[in-house]
């Protein structure tokens, strides 16, 4: 089991510094984040018609995820050309200003803070206006969902153990402060309203951009520079004569090559392409459960939306619980194929929505016991998301895969996020009207849960399942390995800076150990 001094002491002071002002900003993010997202989410389902919450919540949510995914594409031609601290604390900064839009709007409006005893009053604005306020704040989510996947390679560089300690570390911490901001936050909707109990969510944003400010010059490249300099020295020594609108505008001219090269890497390797189900799905669904099932369950059964605040703080303690044992048990499960096998199987329990609906009340504690079932779904979504966020920075970064224009890195974890947030956009609305239409017709949802929950969670079980198959040496229940065969294809060869004998040499190699092994 893993030796906290030990990981600790592996660490140099420079690496040591940035973790933990990283970390520092990581966790006043999420609590902002929390607050944001949970109160929006309750807002838009008690400010939408009835009769099409769900359906529009959906689209919100979709409208959100679409600016997501230019957030995300942003990302891998900006970190080339502009310090990560920089873009991380720039984008987080600019999500405090995005929050704050409803609550000066609701104000402006005729709206106030929640009276004890009292319905939330709000002001005379159009609901309908949550829909841009949300696609503004989707962009720099986006970016900043998207960099804080990348930066980890930057702190360690390519040592999977460190990366893997390092992305276990960061999201125990990271879910420690996501589990007591859901907590707090559904306690502050009761309590303010939910059009003002994400106050503090610009605030949280603006401490973590200030912490974030303060990482120092990363050791990682991603893009060539010299010798041993610091990449982050090297841009901002570059930077300092380009012009950051016009970097920006040549980032949306780069967006299709952002996602030409991330699928390229991706759907050309047998080392990566499962990554499409097992990171991209997966991710969808943990999102799905708690964007959608969960405000579902609160509003339609339960009668009171706040609650899905808890059903989510469960989900995040769980994910809290799954990178915590990645962390400690990192040298005794190299691979993210157990984990990710473990998620497929407890994305089975979310059967229990349906039936809580027929045999629980419509009582605080039934969200309490939902929240207690989300609990191993997360599990094993959290542990499988940490392992394979360390397995594509270490495997990406030691493959050194030059590209003129794009990270290499940025640019997979663009197209795996862009894949989430396609999928997201597109289900969240349409599945949100089947919630809709069987609650109009009978009053209820629960043929909808079997549909969208059940069905929909068990077909993706499977199709994960088979998913982590592929890998070469991942048929093994705990693989020591699974080998990394790198693209060839003829057709990526001069994108993707590749020496075509030289991979075949490492792919031959690779298998030929797996071999001796077995």
């Amino acid at each position: 089991m893993t030796n906290f001094a030990e990981v600790w002491r592996s660490y140099t002071s420079e690496q040591k510094r940035n973790i933990a002002f990283y970390i520092g900003g990581i966790m006043f993010y999420k609590l902002g984040l929390e607050f944001f997202n949970g109160s929006i989410t309750t807002l838009a389902t008690d400010r939408f018609n009835a009769s099409n919450a769900f359906t529009k919540l959906g689209a919100a949510q979709g409208v959100n995820q679409a600016a997501q995914c230019v957030g995300a594409i942003l990302i891998a031609p900006l970190i080339k050309v502009l310090p990560t601290r920089t873009v991380l604390a720039g984008a987080v900064v600019a999500f405090a200003l995005f929050t704050s839009l409803i609550m000066i709007i609701d104000a402006a409006t005729g709206g106030h803070i929640r009276e004890p005893g009292q319905k939330p009053h709000y002001g005379s604005w159009d609901a309908d206006a949550i829909f841009p306020i949300w696609g503004l704040a989707g962009i720099v989510y986006g970016m900043v969902e998207l960099i804080r996947r990348v930066i980890p390679a930057d702190i360690i560089g390519a040592n999977p153990g460190k990366l893997r300690r390092m992305d276990a570390t960061v999201h125990v911490l990271y879910e420690v402060a996501g589990t007591a901001g859901a907590f707090a936050s559904s306690s502050a909707i009761s309590k303010f309203g939910n059009n003002y109990s994400f106050f503090l969510s610009p605030v949280f944003f603006c401490l973590g951009g200030l912490l974030w400010t303060r990482i120092g010059a990363l050791r990682a490249v991603h893009d060539e520079v010299d010798g041993d300099e610091p990449a982050l020295a090297a841009v901002e020594r570059e930077g300092e004569s380009k012009n950051y609108f016009k970097q920006i505008g040549r980032g949306f001219l780069l967006f299709f090559k952002s996602i030409y090269l991330g699928g390229a890497i991706i759907f050309s390797s047998r080392a990566f392409c499962w990554l499409f189900t097992s990171y991209a799905v997966a991710l969808y669904l943990h999102r799905f459960l708690e964007s959608s099932l969960a405000p579902a369950f609160a509003k339609r059964f339960l009668g009171t939306s706040a609650w899905s605040q808890i059903i989510v703080g469960g989900s995040n303690f769980g994910e809290l619980l799954g990178a915590l044992t990645v962390f400690l048990l990192s040298d005794y499960v190299p691979t993210p194929m157990p984990w990710l096998r473990l998620d497929a199987l407890a994305l089975n329990i979310v059967w229990v929505m349906p039936t809580f609906t027929r045999t629980m009340p419509r009582t605080v504690g039934t969200a309490w016991k939902l929240a207690g079932c989300f609990i191993p779904i997360s599990f094993g979504w959290a542990a499988g998301d940490v392992s394979l966020a360390a397995y594509i920075q270490s495997t990406l970064t030691a493959m050194n895969i030059k590209s003129k224009d794009v990270s290499p890195l940025g640019a997979v974890m663009a197209f795996l996020f862009s894949s989430y947030v396609v999928m997201n956009a597109v289900l969240s609305s349409t599945l949100g009207k089947v919630i809709d239409k069987d609650f109009v017709a009978n009053g209820n949802i629960y043929k909808s849960l079997q549909q969208v929950g059940g069905i929909q969670f068990t077909v993706a079980s499977v199709i994960i399942l088979l998913s982590t198959l592929i890998p070469i040496g991942a048929f093994a229940f705990n693989p020591k390995t699974i080998s990394p065969a790198v693209p060839i294809e003829k057709a990526d060869e001069e994108e993707l800076g590749y020496d075509k004998e030289e991979q075949l040499k490492k792919q031959a190699s690779s298998e030929n150990s797996h071999k001796e092994q077995v």
